[in-house]
Formats: C-alpha cells, structure tokens, sequence
C-alpha cells in the first residue's frame, strides 16, 4: 500500500517548522484548538494513522512555540566536554578527542565542562543527537562512568568477587 505524504508548516515565536504526515487525515482549526480526524472513517487503512498525523502536528506546534531539550551528564574523572564553533570535542577516556559535528537547527550548551544541554524544535531530531552523543561513551554498568540523560538510573553490576 503507498501512501503519499503532504507537507504542513507551522510557525510561531521561534522559527518554521515544516512537518510530514500521512494522507487521509484532515485537520481542523475550531478557535484556538486543532482536530484531527480521517477523511473517511469507515476507511480502516487511514484512520490508522490517525493518531501519528496528530502527534505528528502537536509536536510541530509545541517545538516552533516551546521548543524540546534533553539534558546528558558526563560522569568520570577526566570525562569532559566543549563547545568550539560548531562542533563539541569531548574528553571521555580514549587516546584522542573526539570532535561531535553540531547538526543544522541543534543548539547545544555545555554547562561546567560535564553538563550537556541539547534544544531545538525537531522533537525526533533533539532525541537523535543526544543518544548519538550518549553512544559516544555509552554508561559502564560497572563503574557508572560515561554519558547518561540527567535523571537515567543506571543498574549496578557487582564485580568478580575476590578470592
């Protein structure tokens, strides 16, 4: 089954934001509030897409109003992080720095060398850089260092036990 795919845009106090959904949705403004609802509700093949064209759209509108952030914390003696330009080089342990390109329409802070900031309005795109960050220095379940989301609770692994 192909679907083709319309383009809507939204706009509010931070920038445009251009969103891709499913056909077969309609959207409607009543007021200050959006709906969203199948062309056809007895058509079983759009109106499972009801729910992702909708918070395809709420997160449109929230990111262009509010914007997303998600917050990574760099635990480890020596483990570090800096902002030059437009790129971060973090020190986390290896032989080397690794410099982290910074993508188009990504803000990233770092706050105390071991604080990470990552904020724009692409909901999908905020989460994929901080995981692709975090699997720089994934958390070592044993001794807890690396790149972990702030608030992650982590499982400690005991270690051999020494004889």
């Amino acid at each position: 089954v192909r679907s083709p795919r319309v383009r809507s845009r939204c706009g509010g106090p931070r920038v445009r934001s251009g969103s891709r959904f499913p056909t077969g949705i309609l959207f409607e403004e009543a007021g200050k509030q959006l709906s969203a609802q199948p062309a056809q509700p007895s058509d079983r093949s759009s109106s499972k897409f009801h729910g992702l064209a909708r918070s395809l759209v709420a997160n449109a509108v929230h990111g262009v109003s509010q914007g997303f952030t998600k917050e990574l914390d760099i635990v480890g003696i020596g483990y570090r992080a800096e902002v030059s330009a437009s790129q971060v080089v973090f020190h986390l342990g290896y032989s080397h720095p690794v410099p982290f390109a910074i993508p188009d329409g990504i803000q990233i802070a770092v706050d105390k060398q071991n604080h990470i900031t990552v904020a724009g309005i692409d909901r999908q795109r905020v989460g994929q850089v901080a995981a692709d960050i975090r699997a720089l220095r994934k958390p070592d379940p044993y001794k807890q260092k690396g790149i972990r989301y702030t608030g992650e609770v982590l499982k400690k692994k005991v270690g051999k036990t020494g004889a």
